[in-house]
């Protein structure tokens, strides 16, 4: 990454938000960041899910490897799908794993890639790596090149390498979700070498360090980082420059961790911060400090400046971090119906201290576990949107007119998908 100075993150963020600024409605209510416009599979085909097979027709990798135009992944069937291979996403797609029936959709097993994709929207979903074979340098997601990604409500978990793993990417989005623990060798929360990248309330649980490790331009907001194991927030700590804006972040110290919740810094870092709280006395109660100006290092630390470097076209809605800390306690991650994994990462964070360990192998937090499935609703023309929705709706069950576009600037479509996650995703900008 070529060396840059401070002043050109800041043009960079503008001019990206002034070509954005046509851009009204998002990918779905409540995205927001850099990727918030995303539009992923609107106007396109609906692919149904089927079955649970790694590969074949019906197959999830039939239906995202190589789509031939805007495409719609919807699931008719609940359950883990096991990969035996790496997942290749195609472009122009949203993944709806709000429609999986029962306790919704997992993916275990293998790497999911993004790589070269762009103008995709996943929502939803469990990527479990585990510990793959012959993948130990790997990432349970991992994006090369990609961009427009916006990625909402996933419960990412046991990558190898990182758990998710960013590298010369831009205009991405990661908001409400679950990231780690990650598993050996290196047991990573992301390494994210790209620009306009926004991480927005999400859970950063039981990783060894990486939570993330920042090099380009990144917006940090309502993050809750728990149980670090070396180091939690890492700077970039290299000759080239970086920049990145912490906003009302809560670090909270578990058994695994140490004192160290933010380092690695350079003063090429680039750092803004403000309303970031940490709780270091593991008593079991949320009564943090607000982080300071030295907690991030006196000698060779990050250069800190005054105003935010990132500029979004849609601006962030900021809650204070105690409030992220309770959003995030109530929705991050495949909320819709939590299984037995997320579960207990939520029951970690929530002892504020007493429970949690980063762990080597999925099997010392009790494994992958179950999701149990069930029976989809009849779609009798195959739109995507069930007979009863659409009857509810003035549509006709019988007519394929999920395209159509509604009050919203959305399609019919994505009214429905958008229906399936309330109140989980409530509007907040």
């Amino acid at each position: 990454m070529k060396r840059l100075k401070a002043h050109y993150f800041l043009l960079a963020g503008i001019l990206s938000a002034a070509g954005l600024a046509g851009a009204q409605t998002t990918g779905f209510p409540g995205a927001a960041g850099f990727a918030a416009a995303t539009t992923g599979g609107r106007g396109g085909e609906v692919y149904h899910v089927t079955n649970l097979n790694d590969a074949g027709p019906g197959s999830l990798r039939a239906g995202v490897e190589h789509p031939a135009g805007p495409r719609t992944i919807v699931f008719d069937v609940g359950g883990y799908i096991a990969l035996k291979s790496v997942l290749r996403i195609g472009s122009d797609l949203t993944i709806a794993g709000q429609t999986a029936p029962g306790e919704g959709i997992g993916l275990r097993g293998s790497e999911v890639s993004l790589s070269g994709s762009h103008n995709i929207i996943i929502r939803y979903l469990r990527i479990r790596q585990g510990l793959a074979e012959k993948q130990d340098k790997k990432s349970a997601i991992n994006i090369y090149g990609g961009r427009d990604i916006l990625l909402d409500h996933l419960s990412i978990q046991w990558g190898r390498w990182d758990t998710v793993d960013m590298n010369l990417c831009t205009n991405v989005t990661l908001e409400d979700c679950i990231i780690g623990p990650g598993v050996a060798p290196q047991r990573f929360g992301c390494l994210c070498q790209s620009d306009n990248v926004s991480f927005l309330r999400n859970l950063w649980i039981s990783n060894q360090s990486r939570n993330p490790k920042s090099k380009g331009r990144v917006q940090y907001v309502n993050n809750v980082i728990y149980n670090w194991g070396v180091t939690g927030y890492v700077g970039g700590h290299s000759g080239a420059d970086h920049c990145a804006d912490l906003i009302n972040n809560y670090f909270i110290k578990g058994p695994s961790s140490s004192a160290r919740f933010v380092g690695e810094f350079k003063p090429t870092d680039h750092l803004y911060q403000t309303g970031n709280f940490v709780d270091l006395d593991r008593d079991g109660k949320l009564n943090g400090r607000p982080v300071m100006p030295e907690d991030f290092g006196k000698q060779d630390g990050p250069t800190l400046v005054t105003a935010p470097t990132s500029a979004p076209a849609l601006p962030v809605t900021v809650l204070s971090a105690a409030e992220a800390y309770q959003k995030i306690v109530a929705s991050a991650g495949a909320s819709l119906h939590r299984d037995a994994v997320d579960r207990r990462l939520i029951e970690d964070l929530t002892s504020l201290g007493v429970r949690g360990q980063t762990v080597h192998d999925p099997a010392e937090m009790g494994g992958f576990g179950e999701i149990a499935g069930g029976p989809a609703p009849l779609d009798s023309d195959g739109d995507g949107m069930p007979d009863a929705w659409e009857l509810a709706h003035g549509l006709n069950p019988q007519v394929a007119d999920g395209n159509k576009i509604a009050a919203s600037g959305r399609t019919q479509l994505e009214e429905y998908l958008n229906s399936l996650t309330v109140p989980h995703s409530p509007v907040i900008q």
